[in-house]
């Protein structure tokens, strides 16, 4: 067995693709329509997993956008919330914050922060290695939502 990918659903897929290839740095790899189903599948990798996902077509991250649909996607109590490791935590959630996003809980421990896409996904940012010092602005920064 081997993990593949995640699907989520998106409403906008032009604003999906602004958030997690502009904004949150992932790179599109290809792209289905489907005129008989009515729907559009781009799948993306994080930089770091790009190669391996161009090799395997996995770990990958599916967004599906139905054409024509209004529906508003709720997500329920079994469902978390998408994680990815980066370099530095305090400068990739600057980067973040700088396009827009909100950090909903900062990286006061210098290891772990929880932002949302446009489609409320929550996703987890986790330091890689060990956690960085502890440093301000983030150590002072409240909580923002849920995340």
């Amino acid at each position: 067995m081997r993990y593949v990918h995640t699907m989520i659903r998106v409403t906008d897929l032009d604003e999906s693709l602004d958030f997690w290839v502009n904004k949150v740095g992932m790179v599109e790899l290809r792209r289905t329509e489907s005129r008989e189903g009515n729907f559009t599948l781009v799948f993306l990798a994080a930089p770091k997993d790009e190669a391996s996902a161009h090799e395997t077509r996995a770990p990958e991250l599916e967004l599906t956008y139905n054409w024509g649909s209004d529906e508003v996607y709720q997500t329920g109590r079994s469902w978390g919330h998408l994680a990815y490791r980066v370099d530095d935590i305090y400068a990739f959630c600057q980067k973040l914050m700088d396009a827009g996003i909100t950090i909903n809980r900062p990286p006061r421990d210098g290891f772990m922060a929880f932002f949302k896409s446009p489609d409320n996904i929550s996703v987890e940012l986790l330091q890689e290695g060990e956690p960085l010092p502890v440093q301000e602005p983030w150590a002072s920064m409240p909580n923002v939502g849920t995340w």
